[in-house]
């Protein structure tokens, strides 16, 4: 663990641990130095270690968790909630589980890209190697009988060729492009710059616009769940979840639409955040007296809904490109061997 990003893993296990060490009773300053006594990790005892010296000086453990400088903001602001409203168990219990599904999400993510993008190299592999090496013993096959190869498949050995005499000029470039990119995503400017960008762009359509609704939704009920009001849980889930031009623009329509009086489930409904489905479950849980329970059960189908709308998207990519792959290396095998059995055929 880098002492300059505490990861969602370990945050949602921290979490986990000091909530039950809180409950069963220990002080704040007791349940930090229980955990730093069984860190084993270097970093993770440092950062122990900075947490009960400063609740030792009598500082809150908001305070603490600022002057450690590695821990996130969100966390810092929902601890500070729950200790002002007396819920700070419930708070830590809530936040371990944002962590985790934090995490999911991320894994989630990473895995969907991951599978595609092998799948992807490797076909452009095979078809590299089909017109540079193979097609060019198949043309000296044909040479031999006296006849040439299909005019499909003589350009792309030509194609093949021209590859072959560029490649490290091809090799410079694509590396040239790499070491950019990477310094751009090392730079903080930069990479917040592509990012934002991004999210202005796609932030707010398709999966990207579930997943920014997904954190909103959850950032709400940990908010409300922690003792704060529909306005300041909104403001606070607004903060975790923007970042995009589109889903600030609703996150404030939302606001509006709260302060013209409109009951928190139009206002999700009306701004787009929530489905009307999940707003009339909301709707339900307002006149219940249960919207704290109402919003968590939309934060799990929200959650859900998300990782469906991945797999569904995998589900469409793979066997894509494997049928793209299969059709080219089809097309190209097609257009050397029928030929050539058309030959064989004849001098048989």
């Amino acid at each position: 663990m880098k002492s300059k990003t505490l990861n969602n893993t370990y945050l949602s296990l921290l979490c986990s641990e000091l909530a039950m060490l809180l409950d069963a009773g220990l002080t704040l300053s007791d349940s930090v130095q229980v955990i730093q006594e069984d860190e084993s990790a270097k970093e993770a005892k440092v950062i122990m270690q900075t947490l009960y010296d400063s609740l030792m000086l009598g500082n809150q453990f908001h305070t603490a968790l600022k002057e450690a400088a590695v821990f996130p903001k969100y966390m810092i602001h929902m601890v500070e909630v729950g200790e002002r409203t007396g819920r700070l168990v419930q708070t830590l219990n809530a936040l371990s589980e944002y962590y985790e599904r934090q995490t999911r999400l991320s894994v989630t993510i990473k895995n969907s890209i991951l599978y595609p993008a092998v799948l992807l190299v490797l076909m452009i592999v095979v078809v590299l190697i089909l017109i540079v090496q193979v097609l060019p013993i198949f043309n000296d096959i044909f040479g031999r009988l006296g006849t040439q190869m299909d005019p499909f498949a003589i350009r792309l050995m030509q194609f093949g060729g021209w590859l072959g005499n560029a490649a490290i000029g091809i090799a410079i470039i694509v590396s040239a492009v790499f070491i950019l990119i990477l310094i751009m995503w090392i730079v903080p400017v930069f990479r917040k710059s592509i990012a934002q960008a991004f999210a202005n762009k796609f932030g707010s359509r398709g999966v990207f616009g579930k997943i920014a609704s997904s954190r909103f939704v959850f950032a709400m009920t940990l908010g409300m769940a922690s003792g704060l009001d529909t306005t300041d849980s909104i403001s606070i889930a607004s903060a975790v979840s923007g970042g995009s031009k589109a889903v600030d623009d609703m996150h404030k329509k939302c606001v509006s639409m709260l302060e013209d009086g409109k009951t928190l489930s139009e206002a999700l409904c009306g701004s787009g955040i929530l489905s009307l489905q999940d707003g009339k479950m909301l709707s339900v849980g307002s006149v219940s007296g249960k919207s704290d329970l109402a919003m968590a059960e939309i934060a799990r189908r929200s959650d859900i809904d998300v990782r469906d709308s991945i797999d569904r998207i995998v589900g469409r990519v793979e066997p894509t490109l494997v049928i793209l792959s299969s059709a080219i290396v089809g097309v190209i095998l097609l257009s050397v061997m029928l030929p050539l059995m058309g030959i064989m055929t004849s001098l048989g």
